[in-house]
């Protein structure tokens, strides 16, 4: 089998290095699955030499099957090729002026051909009409991590030590994989997908309105990888590191003419260390009343089985089906030792405590999904349904040993458990219809309905605690309708649409402390419009109207009670925020170098912020509330440089300035950057990540910067049928997160680490695959 991604690199390297010549012409064309009619993405188009059969030049498809590709005059041919897919030729093509070529049918391969092997795939970023893709290629990024690890490589994004993923900033996200919520990326389920199954990520700062409306901040779409090969193939990968990170997975696929089969297991065993200190510094009148200083040092530990199989039935060349399920198992056992020492204004001892918590959380969760396409004989039409259904269960068993050392010696126990179950229903359909050559019309629609329980008891010494022990039922119906238009005149290429949403969501406890019910109606129109000057050049304008309606965490007022210092609450009356974004961005690209700036507006009512207040007895309580309205005015540049064909360099900064009003007023400004550097030498390969992300204000808090560097290498074995990589994660151990909490009778100086670099390695070995091969995983 061709290996894509060394061709395009020969590309590339052809086009850095090629001479000038007086006469630039231009060929295009449009490739197509002959069987199902798609429009192809991706395939590979070779300008060939026809009097030393050389590669001159070459590019790929985009979205639409199209491509563009630039030579000098002269007599050539172009080959076409995808993976899985029969290699087309044209032969002895004399180009003199710019050519239009008829369009390209290829069709399925169903044996295995003699290839070139592949030596390099790098992680690239390309730019859409309404999105950014991050295409994860075969270096270090995607091995032996997860996809967090591969979101923190990604443009505009970042994922925090706790696993908040923000996009510019902002973490009003909406997390998709392959276009759809999951159960994978739900309940910290993105550190249990393997980097290597992940083929793309999509960033879609605006999108359009064929997308769900939540998100404030925009979506980040998680595409995973899918088996284009005929045949048998398999593959394995054991990882193993320090502190504990051993994992072990196994992908099998088939596939004919009829039916694609495909399975994948994993498991997997992690630690994890944090290390946490504050000072809160309690005020009466503005004079200093008293000090509380807390430690807590944690050990998290988590062991995780996942399984998904599932095939594709091809009833014919125009009506595909696939059936799939995902199961995953993940346990936790996590332990913490606290330390509270209560000090007044002269910083004399009056009280000490110390606490022990044992956690132990086993989880299971599960997803069935059914799909359908039907395409047409007309190119692009084509027609979607998606049913799924995902149901999750945790038992959520907290046990804290608390010990008075002074005034007096006393001990306690409490305990808590939590058990919480979720169903959640989701049907989907589109419809694509071109109208012209150059336009098309979008229709769908989509229903959401999820139930979820919370049943929470807590004791003190085997008495329960009536005011925390309750039952939480709550419930979210979403039904929303889209249409857009797109098309293009002349250099201009424009996407107009509109989506309706109408949800009713509520919970009510099982004491009647609460009965809350929200319905409302929303419009969320888009626009996108594109402006080529010309082909290195062209011009984006983007509108979106977004929703980010609460998180079940942010509604459930019951929680655990390991530190009863800080204890954290959840708002059940909590309403969504609505945001209008706007951004204007270009893309310019030269030989070696591509610059991609964009500045951008965002105006957000009803933001969610975190409160924190103090309560009868002093201690800390934080709540999200709507705080009020935010605009936040940004600009961010994406670079990418390869000045010699085995060195690229990238590189992006993000730089903001917002304003709240409300229940607080912030004005401030916030910088973020990243700079990557990847070098290939034969079969070996070297990466390091440099990130950064500057103080920042929200609210109360006021948090410092921090910086940390990730290193690996790696080296291909076996004529490429294994890979050896080697990691150092956080290798200055500097990912610190530290701040100020600032109330109105208090201030908190927090200081969170998570502790120790990360060192491991991980080892794949292929069978019947080559390193470019796709495998089929969960959509």
């Amino acid at each position: 089998m061709k290996k894509i991604l060394l061709f395009i690199a020969l590309c590339l390297s052809n086009i850095l290095f090629a001479q000038e010549t007086p006469k630039i012409l231009t060929i295009k064309g449009k490739v197509i699955e002959k069987k199902s009619n798609l429009l192809l993405e991706f395939a590979t188009i070779s300008v060939i030499n026809s009097s030393d059969n050389k590669i001159i030049t070459g590019t790929i498809t985009d979205d639409k099957g199209n491509f563009t590709v630039k030579t000098s005059s002269g007599k050539y041919s172009i080959k076409v090729e995808f993976i899985g897919l029969k290699s087309v030729v044209l032969e002895n093509i004399d180009l003199q002026t710019n050519q239009t070529i008829p369009t390209i049918y290829l069709e399925e391969n169903t044996t295995q051909l003699e290839t070139v092997e592949i030596k390099t795939e790098k992680s690239t970023i390309e730019h859409k009409l309404d999105k950014k893709i991050f295409n994860v290629g075969n270096d270090l990024i995607s091995k032996g991590g997860n996809a967090t690890d591969i979101l923190n490589n990604v443009p505009s994004v970042n994922v925090t030590t706790e696993g908040v993923v923000s996009l510019r900033g902002n973490s009003g996200v909406r997390i998709l994989i392959n276009g759809k919520p999951s159960v994978l990326s739900a309940n910290n389920g993105l550190e249990q997908i393997p980097s290597e199954n992940i083929e793309k990520v999509e960033v879609i700062t605006n999108p359009s309105s064929k997308y769900d409306s939540q998100g404030t901040a925009g979506i980040i779409n998680i595409v995973l990888k899918k088996n284009k090969m005929s045949g048998f193939g398999s593959s394995a990968q054991i990882t193993t590191g320090t502190p504990n990170n051993h994992a072990l997975g196994y992908n099998v696929s088939y596939k004919n003419k009829k039916i694609n089969l495909f399975s994948d297991l994993r498991y997997q065993y992690l630690t994890r260390f944090r290390e946490e200190s504050s000072l809160r510094t309690n005020y009466n009148n503005n004079v200093v009343d008293s000090y509380l200083e807390s430690t807590a040092n944690r050990v998290r530990n988590n062991k995780t089985f996942n399984i998904y199989f599932g095939g594709d039935y091809y009833f014919n060349d125009k009506n595909t089906i696939t059936i799939s399920y995902y199961y995953r198992n993940n346990t936790s056992n996590d332990s913490a030792d606290y330390k509270f020492n209560f000090l007044d204004n002269n910083r004399n001892f009056t009280q000490i405590i110390t606490a022990t918590e044992t956690y132990r959380e086993p989880q299971i969760a599960n997803q069935i999904e059914l799909n359908y396409i039907r395409t047409f004989d007309k190119v692009g039409k084509k027609f979607t349904i998606n049913l799924q259904y995902n149901f999750w269960n945790d038992d959520e068993n907290e046990a804290i040993q608390e010990e008075e050392k002074l005034p007096t010696i006393s001990k306690k126990t409490l305990k808590s458990r939590d058990i919480e179950s979720s169903k959640d229903f989701l049907f989907q359909t589109d419809y694509t219809i071109p109208i012209t050559e150059k336009s098309k019309i979008e229709f769908g629609l989509k229903g959401e309905i999820r139930r979820i329980n919370s049943d929470y008891e807590a004791f003190e010494d085997n008495t329960p605690i009536t005011n925390l022990t309750n039952l939480l039922n709550y419930k979210e119906n979403i039904f929303g309708i889209y249409f857009q238009y797109g098309s293009s005149f002349k250099k201009l290429e424009y996407q107009l649409g509109l989506r309706t949403e109408h949800s009713n969501t509520g919970s009510n406890d099982r004491i009647n402390l609460f009965n809350i019910n929200k319905k409302y109606t929303n419009f969320f129109p888009t626009a996108h419009l594109t402006y080529g000057i010309n082909d290195e050049l062209n011009l984006q304008l983007s509108y979106s109207r977004r929703i980010s309606r609460p998180q079940f965490w942010q509604l459930n007022p019951f929680g655990g009670i390991a530190d009863r210092r800080n204890i954290r609450i959840g708002n059940p009356d909590l309403n969504p925020m609505f945001t209008d974004s706007y951004e204007l961005g270009t893309l310019i690209k030269w030989k070696k170098l591509s610059i991609n700036p964009s500045v951008y507006h965002q105006f957000s009512r009803n933001i969610f912020e975190d409160i924190r207040t103090t309560n009868a007895s002093g201690n800390l309580v934080e709540q999200a509330i709507n705080s009020g309205t935010e605009s936040r005015l940004g600009a961010e540049i994406s670079i990418t440089y390869s000045p010699i064909k085995w060195l690229t360099l990238s590189g992006e900064m993000n730089y903001y300035k917002f304003n709240q009003k409300g229940v607080f007023s912030v004005s401030d400004n916030a910088f973020t950057s990243r700079l990557n550097s990847r070098i290939k030498f034969s079969t070996w390969n070297f990466q390091t990540n440099f990130n950064h992300q500057g103080a920042r204000k929200s609210g109360q808090i006021n948090a410092d910067a921090q910086y940390w560097v990730d290193l690996g290498m790696g080296k291909d074995i076996w004529k490429e049928k294994a890979t050896i990589t080697f990691k150092i994660d956080n290798v200055f151990d500097s990912r610190i997160s530290q701040g100020v909490v600032t109330g109105n009778d208090y201030t908190l100086d927090y200081d969170f680490k998570n502790a120790r670099h990360r060192i491991y390695v991980t080892f794949t070995c292929r069978f019947n695959r080559k390193k470019s091969d796709k495998d089929r995983l969960p959509e």
